[in-house]
């Protein structure tokens, strides 16, 4: 099973994703990469990487390890096998950070509305 990633867009034509890929390192960017391979390529991606979270609109969080700092991005399936990616942010505590779920959120209905539902 194929997936597409493709990147949010807001209507001003930010991309949150992008501005957040642009804000890490050569290593760290290529980690991402590679996790986002991962998710295109491989039929069962390993939880460790990619998995949904619960009580939430529908949002996964794509995790990305690089040496000791934690990464998420955060996305959500459009028609069927296209991987949505909104935004991203370095990962500080233990926990996922709520506002940032919600940030994912407010970015799924917002594309949903521009691109028609899903």
């Amino acid at each position: 099973m194929k997936r597409t990633v493709e990147f949010y867009v807001q209507e001003d034509g930010t991309c949150p994703a992008q501005v957040f890929l642009d804000s890490l390192t050569d290593q760290e960017a290529k980690k991402v990469a590679w996790v986002i391979k991962l998710i295109e390529d491989l039929d069962m991606v390993p939880k460790q990487y990619f998995k949904k979270l619960v009580a939430t609109e529908d949002i996964w969080e794509c995790r990305v390890p690089v040496g000791g700092n934690a990464y998420r991005l955060f996305s959500f399936f459009f028609q069927g096998n296209t991987v949505i990616v909104t935004h991203g942010y370095g990962k500080k505590s233990q926990k996922t950070d709520a506002r940032e779920i919600k940030r994912a959120e407010a970015y799924r209905r917002d594309f949903l509305k521009l691109h028609g539902g899903d």
